[in-house]
């Protein structure tokens, strides 16, 4: 079976972790051998209130991340998804507790308070002056239920360690730290489980939920978002209903903070801000914990997301500096601001409509265009899935949005199909506009020289011809490199030689021609395997053909 993930023995995913951890931080790992993982800061003196954290391993950069001046004293780690053992716990206490006192930072889940709880209690028989506090952050259980102790619980690390760096005493600490703790408001939402390495069945087997923890267990409710923004409308609905029951003051303001539960590309994290943002409003934010993985659940596909009332000194707080390496800071938010681009765009000199001026049109240009249009735009599915094979599969998407580009401004009446100089230059500006990738830059090369040269007086297929030479100039590629050029060229000549119908068949021959040649020389595909090319036909090439093949049908 080949390998999924990264790992290398389940057993040692743990201490591998750790160990790579305290290479690259201003750290200490507790010895290896004595059944403990302790991760403390290095210049730690005692001379302040500790603060120590942990829980199981699988939820980094928590609690590690959070080691460090302004945050954590110290994080103890038990395996995946289980909580360290008193042992541990009473270990880390002992090691970083002065005559100032420690606070334990522990979340709801009950293996987590009863080894934290004894490990507090057995500290304090020694003679050491240990406080708890539990962080029940969700919402997504029955009142009746604890809730339990997920992302928010970092955003306590950061209001403990704020107070403890300011040099205040544990009692004060504890009174507001558990008055804070009370306050954070956190729920999940994820598209399936998560692996857990080891495990005989390694997905996690339910499907979107919303309402879920931090340890694989079921969510609180079945769902089936069909996109981004629905999966933050089912988080944020029930969040923001619970913000108001607690506080019904319409001009509170609050601190939001997305967290990645692992599975979540950068991508997909930039698209659930922008819904966050959008739907809750940036009037009733006031900051935002910048989006990222703070508590995650190993790789699982989900988001959560905290909202905590933005009182003065939290804010103060969250935004303090911390050396510790995880917390990623704050941003504070404002309303999108644009600027006009110095773009050229297809209508640029577009006559004034309001004068009762048109651009003079050619019914069989329109035509041939509103043809090929129709056919690229519709060839979307069929082409992206052969760039799939040879490339990055999305040579249909793109090519059908230059496409509906000209199409849109054909409809609306602003190229200048009389002109075919214009014409040429109006369809190369508008492809470099919205057609990524080298392939829009070539095809928007190729109308452009074809249109000066048209301007210059020089027929269709010789001014096509140039177009050609234009972007063999610049992109390099001839018949035989696996491009749209092993149709374009043979069609060009065809049509200076022959005529319309003979330049589709040769652009047809050109294309299925590609699904032979066994090495690409530009384009994507030149970084793809043989094996991958054999039997398949480029997709530029086979867009080229279907063009001709369209206009054709017009003629």
């Amino acid at each position: 079976m080949s390998m999924k993930r990264f790992l290398n023995l389940p057993e040692r995913v743990v201490d591998e972790v750790l160990g790579s951890f305290v290479q690259l931080a201003p750290v200490t790992l507790s010895a290896p051998g004595k059944g403990v993982r302790i991760v403390a800061r290095a210049d730690w003196k005692k001379d302040r209130v500790a603060l120590i954290s942990g829980g199981g391993a699988g939820h980094e950069p928590a609690h590690a991340g959070f080691v460090g001046e302004g945050m954590l004293t110290a994080a103890v780690s038990g395996e995946l998804f289980a909580s360290p053992s008193v042992d541990a716990v009473l270990a880390a206490i002992r090691h970083v507790t002065g005559s100032p006192g420690c606070l334990l930072i522990v979340k709801n889940y009950t293996g987590d308070r009863l080894n934290f709880g004894l490990a507090a209690e057995r500290a304090r028989a020694e003679g050491l002056n240990v406080g708890v506090v539990i962080v029940g952050d969700d919402v997504a259980l029955e009142k009746s239920v604890k809730p339990r102790g997920i992302a928010g619980t970092v955003l306590v690390h950061k209001y403990a360690g704020w107070m403890a760096a300011k040099g205040l005493g544990l009692d004060e600490i504890l009174t507001r730290i558990t008055a804070f703790a009370e306050l954070p408001m956190t729920l999940g939402l994820a598209l399936s489980g998560c692996d857990v390495p080891g495990r005989a069945a390694e997905t996690g087997g339910h499907g979107p939920e919303l309402g879920l923890g931090i340890h694989n267990e079921p969510g609180a409710q079945e769902v089936n978002p069909a996109s981004a923004r629905e999966a933050m409308q089912l988080v944020l609905t029930p969040l923001l209903a619970e913000a108001v029951r607690r506080d019904p003051a319409p001009e509170t303001r609050y601190v939001a903070f997305l967290n990645n539960l692992g599975g979540c590309s950068t991508q997909e994290m930039g698209v659930l801000a922008h819904d966050l943002l959008d739907i809750a409003g940036v009037e009733r934010l006031a900051l935002m914990v910048a989006p990222s993985s703070l508590m995650t659940s190993l790789n699982m596909p989900g988001f959560s997301v905290t909202l905590l009332p933005a009182q003065s000194d939290f804010v103060e707080a969250l935004s303090s500096p911390t050396n510790a390496p995880a917390w990623p800071g704050v941003l504070t938010l404002h309303k999108t601001q644009y600027f006009e681009p110095a773009v050229d765009y297809l209508d640029k000199g577009k006559p004034d409509v309001s004068s009762g001026a048109s651009v003079e049109q050619n019914p069989s240009v329109v035509a041939a265009i509103s043809r090929i249009t129709e056919v690229l735009i519709s060839s979307k599915e069929e082409l992206d899935s052969l760039d799939m094979k040879v490339g990055d599969g999305d040579a249909g998407t793109t090519i059908a949005a230059g496409s509906q580009t000209v199409r849109l401004r054909l409809q609306a009446g602003t190229l200048h199909t009389a002109d075919p100089s214009q014409l040429c230059s109006e369809i190369g500006s508008a492809l470099s506009l919205v057609m990524g990738g080298s392939g829009g830059v070539l095809l928007s090369i190729f109308f452009t020289a074809t249109g000066t040269s048209l301007g210059n007086g020089v027929a269709w297929p010789d001014a096509l011809a140039d177009g050609i030479k234009r972007m063999q100039d610049y992109g390099g590629a001839s018949v035989g490199d696996r491009t749209m050029l092993d149709a374009l060229i043979p069609a060009v000549q065809a049509l200076q030689h022959q005529g319309l119908a003979e330049a589709a068949h040769a652009a047809r021959s050109g294309a299925d021609s590609t699904a032979g040649m066994k090495k690409a020389h530009a384009g994507r595909s030149a970084y793809v395997p043989e094996s991958a090319l054999t039997g398949v036909v480029d997709p530029g090439a086979e867009a080229v053909a279907r063009a001709f093949a369209a206009m054709v049908a017009t003629s």
